[in-house]
């Protein structure tokens, strides 16, 4: 049986990368979806290629940060699909890499709104949505950074990404009683266009492979699986943690 045959979940980020790979995998594993993404062509793309493979996929393009959108797409799947069951919370930017005095405030907001500011939106309606429905799972997506390993130039980054472990574990406190779980995953380095814009050159990456346990990146279908697990029943008595996903970064030292 497939794990999520019968569960509705909503992805953020879906366009690229962590969020792309695990509509597939989401939608292989039975869910129904609706995804959003700030590129059309590129989510409509998606749809069409999940609902052409049996699958059954909507979604909406637009900004995270937005509030309309965030209720938006939860009314989405109330008024398509008769509620929501799992929430991935997705879509970040790392920001530019530069020393903390050199952030403008613009910089800070920009990052601290599309990373921290957009779970928060997200949840205010995902929440009521999965109370109705008698529960649910709501995931983050977060990193190692600022949680295990402090890099120079990522304080924006790592300070929104930490706020992610922060709040999910208050939900997972103030909403246990109705059946709904909140996790955070923390994935290392994925071989994604986002994180590949890090590792620009072979040097540049055969030294950030260098830094992982299992010397190497991960790939973006390998997230997908942990995102699967805390969706799943498999994860059942899971919430509030902050799952590491991250080829050993977190503890390597040769």
């Amino acid at each position: 049986m497939k794990q999520l045959s019968g569960k509705i979940a909503l992805i953020t980020g879906a366009t690229s990368g962590i969020g792309y790979a695990t509509a597939k995998v989401f939608a292989q594993e039975g869910a129904r979806l609706v995804l959003s993404g700030r590129r059309q062509f590129e989510l409509e793309q998606l749809i069409s290629d999940i609902n052409n493979a049996g699958g059954d996929a909507i979604g909406l393009a637009g900004d995270i940060k937005d509030e309309q959108l965030a209720a938006e797409l939860v009314e989405i799947a109330m008024s398509n699909f008769g509620g929501l069951d799992i929430a991935f919370n997705n879509a970040g930017i790392t920001g530019e890499s530069i020393p903390l005095p050199d952030i403008s405030i613009d910089q800070w907001h920009e990052v601290l709104n599309t990373n921290l500011s957009s779970g928060f939106l997200g949840a205010k309606y995902q929440l009521p949505a999965m109370i109705k429905r008698g529960g649910g799972s709501i995931i983050f997506t977060s990193t190692f950074v600022g949680h295990t390993v402090g890099f120079p130039g990522m304080a924006a980054y790592a300070a929104s990404k930490a706020g992610l472990i922060g709040m999910a574990q208050v939900i997972a406190a103030e909403f246990g009683q109705h059946r709904i779980r909140a996790n955070a995953l923390l994935p290392g380095g994925t071989d994604t266009p986002m994180g590949r814009a890090a590792t620009h050159t072979p040097k540049a990456r055969a030294f950030v492979e260098s830094l992982y346990a299992l010397k190497r990146l991960a790939r973006p279908e390998e997230i997908a699986q942990a995102a699967l697990f805390l969706a799943s029943d498999a994860s059942s008595f899971v919430t509030g943690t902050a799952m590491l996903t991250d080829g050993g970064v977190s503890i390597n030292r040769t």
